[in-house]
């Protein structure tokens, strides 16, 4: 089930609004002892996160099915997707629904009933946690949000069913402007900058992808070794771009790489301003990015 974005915070009745978190969405499977970690395009997640696997196989319920994100939390309790994405830090599992518990498929229960039950199965600490309600007011919510340097809230209808679409029975708002790019191609570096430049980043427009700007900022050396290595097989003559950029010594690369980025506004031709590499996403295909409204 995914949050529809709206652009400003809202009070309702019946709702909850919970921390939004910077990390990977994952659903975790449990039947008896086996645990099994999958990414929202169901790739296989159980090696990367082995404390967080024992963690789930601790719990007492036979099987289980839980939704929620992987998290990297910096010092002063944030969550940072930067840090996930580095292997820096001790990942956990913050979990806000529960599917299947003991055998029954919990879908159609309101989402109040599926938060009890989630509350009854997971530990008070650990790698584990349940995911945190700013607070039943909307507006406080995103005051909390916006003191605490969160990423943003999410809204959920405490009488919803859980759905495997985008609803608006759960609804986003966003306090920091962060989302997934293509990467369709780099720029030459300069001075003393070694690999690579710039990064070209593109939003998929119906069938065609459109330029939206370029980031240069975010990067250590090795991630711009890393990057580099990954772009080789991917360099192509043609311009994935429907619209090629204007810029110069660019190469080309295979629409196939996603990254994920923050800046702090889309300027009036649709361009991002003051754009931050973060790292690179596999939970999202290249032809799912979309510009975020």
């Amino acid at each position: 089930m995914l949050a529809t974005l709206v652009s400003a915070p809202f009070a309702r009745p019946n709702w909850i609004f919970e921390e939004k978190y910077d990390g990977v969405r994952i659903l975790a499977y449990k039947e008896g002892n086996r645990v099994s970690l999958l990414s929202r395009n169901a790739i296989e997640r159980t090696e990367h996160y082995p404390e967080i696997v024992q963690a789930v196989q601790k719990l007492k319920a036979a099987t289980l099915l839980l939704d929620g994100e992987v998290v990297v939390f910096d010092r002063k309790g944030v969550s940072r997707f930067q840090l996930l994405q580095q292997g820096k830090g001790s990942p956990e599992y913050a979990v806000f629904d529960c599917l299947y518990h003991d055998g029954t498929d919990l879908r159609r229960e309101p989402l109040a009933n599926r938060r009890k039950i989630l509350e009854s199965v997971l530990p008070r600490e650990g790698r584990l946690r349940l995911s945190a309600i700013l607070a039943p007011d909307g507006l406080k919510a995103f005051r909390i949000a916006s003191q605490r340097g969160f990423e943003g809230l999410v809204g959920k209808n405490l009488s919803s069913i859980y759905e495997s679409r985008r609803s608006r029975e759960w609804m986003k708002v966003k306090v920091h402007r962060e989302q997934e790019f293509v990467i369709g191609g780099f720029t030459k570096p300069k001075g003393s900058r070694l690999e690579f430049g710039a990064l070209l980043l593109g939003v998929y427009d119906k069938k065609s992808l459109r330029y939206v700007g370029k980031v240069g900022t975010g990067f250590d050396s090795e991630g711009l070794r890393n990057l580099r290595h990954l772009f080789h097989p991917l360099i192509q003559q043609k311009s994935a771009f429907g619209e090629p950029p204007n810029e110069r010594d660019v190469t080309f690369l295979k629409p196939e790489l996603v990254a994920q980025i923050s800046f702090t506004e889309w300027t009036a031709d649709g361009k991002l301003r003051h754009p931050v590499y973060l790292g690179l996403r596999d939970d999202k295909r290249a032809r799912e990015v979309l510009r975020e409204e």
